[in-house]
């Protein structure tokens, strides 16, 4: 562990979690005369509209009011970016799930026995509800993107050895436990307060007031804490946010709106299902000289964040290793299924899949040894260092940590007892693998690295926090009292975080990207700084010293200078003369008599962001985190079971602002992404209807699954420059390490034949591995 870490606190909201005092949308107290919202799904992949009747509804008593598209009052229009998605259907339905009407009634109960009287006709229509099916039929939404260096083809003509093949990788719910919520309070002048489970209060604060046909400032969307969000109220939570601001908005009534488990799984979008076509040229080492893919995401029936999230992967197609000659190439598929979304990782784990299998596929055609050929492919000094878009990878510290986990996994020796264990065992095989991760930090749009924050520090010595981040149980609220306190240089038992809320820091970005401690850290101690230029000051002429001769004290932070407690127990403000110290609270309550403005805003936008999508070069990350797994598995060849019997990680978190919470994060997502590739699979019927829509058929990983030897470290020496205190983010690079159990899986099964390496669809369900073990016998 490095020095220069942060504290282990504990999560701010932690006692409240456990005690069940956790205010969520959903526990706030329900005003008098409450409406509840309800949609009406569509139960068609695609059809014409050619009725709609809601006179029977309207007719049973406890029902308000209910609405289809040509009554809401403003524009009609919930995308986050690109204007090609209703709120309410207006002519056609796209997917199964899509909302036509909204019921308004007295309680969720009337809301369900009226949707059932709501009348609507349709005429079906030819659907696609399937990526193949899409990409023959040429349904693509948005512009190709494509990235390409050199001459592909004619360096592929040339290549000792070639390989292509077809990769896919599946769609995944968010499976979040709290499920998309909101509820909206009318105010008065029309305005509405709406209390609402997104990452994104700014989205939308926007889209209720699109919605509504109002000015935004006449909105406010506040976020008290979600239930968990994943990426997936990134963009779709301003959906519900709205249908709840509607109702207040229009019937001057509070409404709610909470979706169940199945409506929240038919209804909501989910991590995009990908098919990559892939070809590669390669040397007797296994360094490849060439790699072309055609990259194709399902975006299901509108664009959403698709487009974004296609160049993510296209980005992280590398991962660590140098490509010196690609053509990459990027569609979109439009398919009549849900909306696909943000989801952990946002493109990037699709787009690492596909080189790391490659990775696998050349060490088994040259009968190398995986670690060789990837060490003979790793970034490296220039003119190596230069990913296909042309960023330079910089401080890159995966040839270390790759030593370090090598060694301390015993990976080689682990290896052969793996051999040993396979030649021993005719109907049980163990896999273990080793796999990197080089994931970039940042929206690769640059207008969204920007942050804003807001101190507000009373007489008696205590702030009150606000910043434009969003806490879903991350503990972004926990890092960034961590930064107000180091900053403020005081205690973070003084310090109250506030609520999310779009009248306190406007026009936010959403908390996704893994950049919500970077954008927000930085902002909270931006505004920190000016307010301690403020009281620097005061404090000095109380002690009657030189302004500069001022240094901020707290109990567990690096202060430049010891000085001893005061008897509240608070931070010292001392100057150089020896034994003279005063309290926070002293200095704070003397500058509210000196008429000094205790309240600031702080801001932050990421430097050096910068893209161009036509040509496919610029700098679209700040940085890259790294991070190195090995995972060791055992399956069963009666059934297709397995076990994960240990993981080793070694993770790059930086100088960690709080490394209890990045070992959660670090946990959390290894365990997610081990879930996407073996567990949780979805089903649809060839109308397009989900059929793994609730816990009974939609398997996440449970405690079993977990590993009982479970190793995570984190690397040492490892300050990261021009970031909030050299820390690094963690919430989405530990996904991409589960792929090492998927590659493990793998081997595991090559081991009942006579490869080192075996296909193994995805998801790798007990019957997905059945099935190949038979295919590696044969």
């Amino acid at each position: 562990m490095s020095n220069s870490r942060g504290d282990n606190i504990h999560h701010e909201s932690a006692f409240l979690h456990v005690t069940g005092r956790a205010l969520y949308v959903d526990d706030l107290p329900e005003p008098p005369d409450i409406l509840w919202a309800m949609v009406l799904p569509s139960p068609h992949a695609r059809a014409r509209i050619l009725s709609r009747d809601a006179t029977a509804a309207l007719e049973r008593p406890g029902v308000h009011a209910v609405l289809f598209a040509g009554d809401v009052p403003g524009a009609n229009l919930a995308g986050p970016i690109f204007p090609d998605e209703p709120l309410l259907a207006t002519d056609q339905v796209h997917c199964v799930g899509q909302a036509v009407a909204v019921v308004y009634a007295e309680s969720p109960e009337f809301c369900r026995k009226a949707l059932g009287l709501v009348r609507v006709e349709y005429e079906p229509l030819p659907a696609v509800v399937d990526l193949g099916m899409g990409i023959r039929l040429d349904h693509f939404i948005g512009e190709p993107h494509r990235i390409r260096r050199g001459e592909p083809g004619a360096v592929l003509e040339s290549a000792p050895h070639r390989l292509k093949g077809v990769f896919r990788s599946p769609a995944q719910d968010h499976f979040y436990m709290e499920t998309q919520a909101a509820l909206a309070l009318p105010g008065e002048n029309r305005s509405v307060l709406v209390y609402s489970s997104t990452q994104h209060p700014s989205g939308a604060q926007k889209v209720v007031a699109d919605n509504l046909g109002w000015s935004r400032n006449r909105v406010e969307v506040v976020v008290p804490r979600m239930g968990g969000a994943f990426g997936g109220k990134e963009s779709q939570g301003a959906h519900w946010a709205s249908i709840a601001a509607l109702g207040a908005g229009l019937f001057r009534r509070p409404t709610k709106c909470v979706l169940d488990r199945d409506q929240d799984m038919i209804q909501t979008g989910k991590r995009h299902a990908f098919l990559t076509e892939w070809e590669v040229g390669f040397n007797d080492l296994g360094k490849l000289l060439v790699f072309k893919a055609r990259v194709y995401a399902d975006g299901g029936w509108s664009t959403d964040l698709s487009l974004s999230i296609l160049d993510r992967a296209l980005f992280h197609l590398d991962n660590a290793y140098f490509l010196p000659v690609v053509d990459f190439l990027g569609r979109v598929v439009r398919t009549n299924t849900p909306s696909s979304t943000a989801l952990r990782g946002f493109g990037g784990p699709q787009g690492m899949l596909v080189v790391e299998q490659v990775m696998e596929r050349v060490a088994d055609h040259l009968s190398l040894d995986p670690m060789d050929v990837r060490r003979a492919n790793l970034y490296g000094l220039p003119p190596t260092d230069l990913t296909p878009y042309g960023q330079a990878v910089s401080d890159f510290r995966l040839p270390r940590m790759l030593q370090g986990l090598e060694h301390s996994a015993q990976l080689a020796d682990r290896r052969r007892q793996v051999e040993r264990f396979n030649a021993q065992h005719q109907h049980l095989k163990r896999g273990i693998a080793l796999s990197p991760v080089k994931f970039g930090i940042s929206f690769t749009s640059a207008m969204l690295n920007q942050a804003g924050a807001a101190l507000a520090i009373y007489g008696d010595g205590t702030v009150q926090l606000n910043h434009g981040g969003t806490e879903m149980g991350q503990g972004l609220h926990t890092k960034m009292l961590q930064v107000c306190a180091r900053a403020l240089g005081i205690g973070i038992h003084r310090i109250r975080p506030m609520p999310t809320s779009t009248s306190k820091v406007p026009n936010t970005s959403p908390t996704a990207a893994s950049s919500g401690s970077d954008l927000n850290g930085q902002a909270v101690r931006s505004a920190a700084r000016l307010l301690l230029e403020r009281l620097r000051p005061v404090a000095a002429a109380m002690m009657d010293r030189d302004p500069d001769s001022v240094r901020f004290v707290a109990d567990g932070h690096r202060p430049g200078a010891a000085v001893s407690r005061p008897t509240d127990g608070g931070a010292v403000w001392a100057c150089g003369k020896e034994g003279r110290s005063l309290s926070f609270a002293q200095v704070c309550g003397e500058a509210t008599l000196r008429r000094v403005h205790l309240a600031a805003s702080g801001y932050y936008r990421t430097p050096g962001i910068a893209y161009d999508r036509q040509r496919g070069v610029g700098t679209p990350f700040h940085y890259f985190a790294f991070g190195v797994a090995v995972s060791q598995v055992e399956i069963s060849a009666f059934t297709g079971e397995w076990k994960l019997q240990r993981v080793d990680i070694l993770h790059d978190v930086g100088d960690s602002l709080s490394p209890a919470l990045d070992l959660g994060q670090v946990e959390g997502g290894f365990v997610q992404g081990l879930g996407w590739l073996t567990s949780e699979e979805l089903i649809r019927d060839e109308g397009g209807r989900l059929l793994t829509h609730s816990p009974s058929t939609y398997k996440i990983p449970a405690i079993s699954d977990v590993p009982v030897d479970f190793r995570v470290s984190f690397l040492d020496r490892a300050h990261q420059a021009r970031v909030i205190y050299g820390s690094k983010a963690v919430g989405e690079p530990p996904l991409m390490l589960a792929i090492s159990a998927y590659l493990a899986l793998c081997r595991a099964v090559a081991a009942f034949g006579k490869r080192q390496f075996a296909d193994l669809e995805l998801p790798a369900t007990p019957e997905s591995i059945l099935r190949a073990v038979q295919l590696a016998r044969e």
